[in-house]
């Protein structure tokens, strides 16, 4: 038997259900979102959204793990690691930074929802890291590094201090952050690890 969600909409309907979905989780968060108001703000029925998703869960777990532009940029060359690393982590905090609000607010959703966090979680695609690996491959290339390093290793601490910062601290991305971020832990971390990987 078909189910809700493999019943496709027209692609300009569909768009519009999505960006209301958006544009309300930004507004007003997760918990206090239905189906109602995506359909009041989209133009639409609810029995047309109900023929696509099975509900504000399946359409916010749609958004966030298959519509969200927030992906790792393609690899900068910028002649040093420490400019590559720069480069990579700036536009990371950018592509974030468009959407931290909606961000925390999904993260403070989740907490209070264990349906919504365990689809999410059930069909988060894992994160491309080729460039990054790429970029740290070309800087063993380059002597930058003595040898390889683990490119889930060092994007778990960016992100790390990504979130630390945005959540915990509440101050913005800016060229500081991401200075000390490079200088004071990503650079001497790849440096550590590519010395104790290639001994």
């Amino acid at each position: 038997m078909e189910n809700a969600t493999s019943r496709r909409l027209d692609p300009a309907r569909e768009q519009a259900i999505l960006d209301a979905t958006l544009e309300l989780l930004a507004e007003t968060g997760y918990d206090r979102m239905s189906v109602d108001h995506i359909a009041r703000r989209a133009g639409a029925s609810k029995a047309t959204i109900y023929r696509r998703w099975t509900g504000k869960a399946d359409l916010v777990v749609d958004l966030v793990c298959n519509r969200l532009d927030i992906d790792l940029p393609p690899a900068p060359d910028t002649g040093s690691l420490r400019g590559d690393l720069l480069a990579a982590l700036g536009a990371i905090c950018e592509a974030i930074g468009r959407r931290h609000q909606l961000i925390i607010g999904l993260v403070s959703a989740m907490l209070s929802s264990p349906e919504l966090a365990g689809a999410v979680r059930d069909h988060m695609p894992g994160r491309d890291l080729s460039g990054l690996d790429f970029l740290l491959g070309r800087a063993v290339e380059r002597g930058d590094l003595p040898g390889p390093v683990d490119p889930r290793a060092l994007f778990s601490v960016a992100e790390a201090l990504i979130w630390r910062r945005l959540i915990v601290l509440g101050e913005p991305l800016d060229d500081a952050f991401m200075a000390d971020a490079v200088d004071g832990v990503l650079l001497p971390l790849a440096e550590s690890w590519s010395g104790s990987m290639g001994a």
